[in-house]
């Protein structure tokens, strides 16, 4: 047993060689490397994704159901009450919640939701806003700014 930790060794026989499959009717494991003659086992490709073994797979017991877009909006959502952060007369645009850290990820669109309380004055961008959130920066002293469809005309 070593005494540091720089000269520890495994134990022997430990480890073992690897073995090397179809190499030679010698090794033990030539020809067809231990997979038997022909079959879905022999087969480099091995099973189908989501094979069940003959069973009728989940995805067709399953009924179809709704319709699902493949190229769906997403929105990030930012409550009022996490504009807190910026200080009194800022300019809230999508830059600056993403420097934040407030929208995350991939989207497509930013709406600004009213949970939260908000006592500062600002000038909030988003591409849209829900009822009580406008009406959160507004009593604050705030501004609200629609951006997209509309050229950005702001809402009153």
């Amino acid at each position: 047993m070593a005494d540091t930790l720089s000269k520890l060794a495994k134990p022997e026989g430990a480890t073992r060689d690897k073995v090397r499959l179809g190499r030679g009717v010698g090794s033990g494991l030539g020809k067809t490397a231990g997979r038997g003659q022909k079959g879905q086992y022999a087969r480099t490709r091995g099973f189908k994704p989501h094979f069940e073994g003959g069973q009728t797979p989940i995805q067709r017991r399953l009924p179809k159901r709704g319709f699902i877009s493949p190229f769906p909006t997403i929105t990030a959502e930012v409550n009022v009450g996490d504009l807190e952060v910026f200080s009194a007369g800022a300019n809230v645009d999508e830059q600056a919640l993403v420097a934040r850290g407030l929208v995350k990820g991939r989207f497509d669109r930013i709406k600004i939701l009213g949970d939260g309380e908000l006592t500062k004055a600002v000038t909030v961008s988003a591409h849209s806003f829900s009822k009580t959130a406008a009406q959160k920066i507004q009593k604050a002293g705030g501004k609200v700014v629609l951006v997209g469809g509309d050229g950005g005309a702001p809402q009153q």
